[in-house]
């Protein structure tokens, strides 16, 4: 039975009209009443219950300033239960409806860390991803001195990092098959979009290695200077060195 019926059956009872029975009306409660047993069923972490709860406030008194905080904790109570989708949705309302509140900050994170939660492993679709990325950026930009956009920030750099690890794994896919230019127009996007995850060393000695595999010794060479330029204590230099230098191209000097 979903919390807004049980709110709402208190002091009522059912009466029998012929051989049916006719289903219970909802009482209006106070609105302080109504909000105040939501806060307690969130306060012991039962958050759907409250979602629905919340719900139900402002159902009951659409046009209160309980209406407006009931919105916002409903879509909070949503993320704790874990119902994401539903939390984006509530989240997105209540920006619409509620531009100048002082709680879009944190509801535009919640929409963010909503799509996080459902970050999958780099194998998989990375749609959710993107859409993580997409939310954390726009969290930053339109309140970068809230108190969220540093951790937006820092959740921003991981999500760069999942989606350039997603493109090394396609790009070692096509490597290993030898389709060698689909593999560098992967490696190429690691290096043009995510300069700053940990995957770009690899990148790079990837590309050294499709590009000797074709026999293109310039451009290889170029991104072993890369390379050794910008990441010299890195193990996939000391690989890229000795590719290049077993391929009697000229020594990498960083």
């Amino acid at each position: 039975m979903t919390a807004a019926v049980l709110l709402g059956l208190a002091g009522l009872g059912l009466s029998a009209c012929g051989g049916g029975s006719r289903e219970p009306e909802v009482v209006e409660r106070p609105v302080e009443e109504l909000y105040n047993a939501a806060m307690d069923l969130a306060a012991n972490r039962q958050f759907l219950t409250a979602a629905r709860a919340f719900e139900e406030v402002e159902r009951q008194h659409p046009y209160s300033v309980w209406a407006t905080r009931s919105m916002f904790m409903a879509a909070y109570a949503l993320y704790e239960a874990r119902r994401y989708d539903e939390a984006i949705l509530a989240a997105r309302r209540f920006v619409d409806f509620h531009p100048g509140n002082e709680n879009v900050p944190y509801a535009l994170y919640l929409i963010a860390m909503s799509y996080y939660e459902q970050i999958s492993d780099v194998g998989r679709d990375q749609q959710m991803t993107a859409n993580a990325q997409q939310a954390f950026t726009d969290l930053v930009q339109r309140f970068p001195n809230s108190v969220y956009a540093r951790d937006a920030q820092l959740k921003l750099d991981l999500v760069r990092d999942h989606l350039a690890g997603k493109e090394m794994k396609v790009g070692r896919f096509y490597l290993n098959r030898r389709q060698y230019v689909a593999a560098i127009n992967r490696f190429r996007v690691v290096l043009d979009e995510f300069q700053t995850t940990t995957h770009v060393p690899e990148a790079l000695h990837r590309l050294v290695e499709a590009y000797t595999a074709l026999g293109v010794r310039d451009e290889a060479f170029r991104y072993a200077v890369v390379l050794g330029y910008n990441y010299p204590g890195s193990p996939w230099y000391e690989r890229t060195y000795r590719l290049v230098t077993d391929d009697r191209l000229p020594p990498i000097r960083s």
